[in-house]
């Protein structure tokens, strides 16, 4: 994971969408992001809320960050997620589904179902994969001869599409800490941001990155805004801490149970406390202490 201990003169990406980037003044920094992403030019319409994106004491699964709606009525999930979770995969799965069930009336045709796009940026490693920008979506091919299902001509002409993927959610994960801090193309400079807090030491060529500078100062924040800023890090830096000491005592607790397995069998096949002692690097008191726990002394 990145340092967030070190003092940066920017805001945090993942401050900023919780706060910042849900008004309209700041639209132009995440239509920036997102067409740089998507490669396409996004206009935000509006920011939406759904059951994903509340805090609900009966809903086991984490809220996504933002939801936003652009110009031609798509749907866009951002995520922004820190520490390891084994079921991430399903999570998007159960994210998009959700948001897209609720954004069908009932009784509304199938057509009315919305594009969506999910957008997941990682500060853990997901999956076995070295590249730092994954994409993945529904495709349908051909069993026997391998073709790419496409839409009919009057799905096309209905839908506007050429193929059932640019109808299907599409998902995007950003592995933040797999990226190099080499910024070759304009998304890149976005990426170096969203890892470093900073801006690349390169001309910023990447649409609404120019803007970052100007709007995400921390200095530019009232007291008020720096507390609860400063707070959110250490909330942060305390949670790393946790996991950290978690997996710390689990590493410890597996030892310990290998070292009295040891010690037990070690002590059945005749060897004496000092040798056993000596095996384990422990004390020859901490041995005689686990016999006698087990009963065997």
């Amino acid at each position: 994971m990145n340092d967030r201990k070190k003092k940066r003169s920017l805001i945090s990406f993942d401050w900023a969408i919780k706060r910042l980037l849900r008004s309209k003044v700041d639209f132009i920094i995440l239509e920036g992001f997102l067409s740089e992403l998507l490669k396409v030019n996004v206009r935000i319409k509006n920011i939406l809320e759904s059951e994903s994106n509340k805090t609900d004491k009966d809903d086991r699964h984490n809220k996504c960050d933002l939801l936003c709606e652009n110009d031609r009525g798509e749907l866009i999930i951002i995520e922004v997620q820190f520490h390891r979770e084994m079921d991430y995969f399903q999570r998007m799965l159960y994210a998009t589904s959700k948001v897209i069930s609720e954004y069908i009336a009932a009784g509304e045709k199938y057509a009315e179902v919305k594009k969506l796009y999910s957008i997941n940026i990682l500060y853990f490693d997901l999956g076995q994969g070295d590249d730092y920008l994954y994409k993945g979506e529904t495709n349908f091919r051909g069993l026997r001869n391998s073709d790419r299902l496409r839409l009919s001509s009057t799905q096309v002409k209905t839908f506007g599409k050429d193929y059932p993927s640019d109808l299907y959610p599409e998902y995007y994960l950003i592995k933040v800490n797999n990226f190099d801090d080499v910024a070759k193309n304009s998304l890149d400079q976005w990426i170096y941001y969203l890892k470093n807090s900073e801006l690349p030491p390169t001309n910023i060529t990447a649409k609404g990155l120019d803007k970052v500078k100007e709007r995400f100062k921390y200095d530019k924040m009232d007291a008020t805004q720096k507390k609860e800023y400063d707070q959110y890090l250490e909330s942060l830096r305390a949670s790393d801490s946790a996991i950290e000491t978690a997996k710390y005592e689990a590493k410890e607790e597996a030892i310990s149970k290998k070292n009295m397995e040891v010690i037990v069998n070690s002590f059945n096949e005749g060897l004496d406390i000092p040798k056993i002692a000596k095996i384990i690097a422990e004390s020859e008191e901490e041995v005689k202490r686990i016999l006698q726990d087990k009963g065997l002394l």
